[in-house]
């Protein structure tokens, strides 16, 4: 009896979705800073110093997203394509994405630590997946 209510399939796809959903999230926060301190349409790059350093901060957040997604994005998808079903591999997928969304909510807030430690259980996920992956086509 499978207590997952998606198919394993399913669940990297959907994972992939809501990670590369998550990359925008500490944006909206930079969206929001930048019209309090008055966007500049002509140079919305330049504005990065103007920004209050939790703006900063989301900036550097969103950027490293585009950077773990795509490491992550290949593991799901070998997972996918190679038929990995196991519970591990669902528990990678999932953790990746949890560890994704609490990296950007202590990058944001300055908690360092906690932002590493997310930071390796999202590679970690990463690297599970991709184990996961080779140990299934021997």
């Amino acid at each position: 009896m499978s207590l997952s209510l998606l198919p394993v399939p399913a669940i990297f796809l959907y994972s992939i979705v809501v990670a590369a959903i998550l990359i925008y999230l500490p944006y909206l926060l930079v969206a929001f800073a930048r019209v309090q301190v008055g966007y500049d349409l002509s140079a919305p790059r330049a504005m990065f110093d103007k920004l209050p350093p939790y703006a900063q901060r989301a900036t550097w957040a969103h950027e490293n997203s585009f950077e773990g997604f795509m490491v992550f994005a290949a593991a799901a998808l070998m997972a996918y394509v190679t038929g990995v079903s196991s519970t591990e591999a669902v528990t990678a997928a999932i953790a990746f994405n949890i560890a994704r969304l609490l990296y950007s909510i202590f990058y944001i807030t300055n908690i360092p630590l906690l932002r590493s430690l997310m930071f390796g259980i999202a590679s970690f996920s990463s690297g599970t997946l991709f184990y996961l992956s080779l140990m299934q086509i021997k």
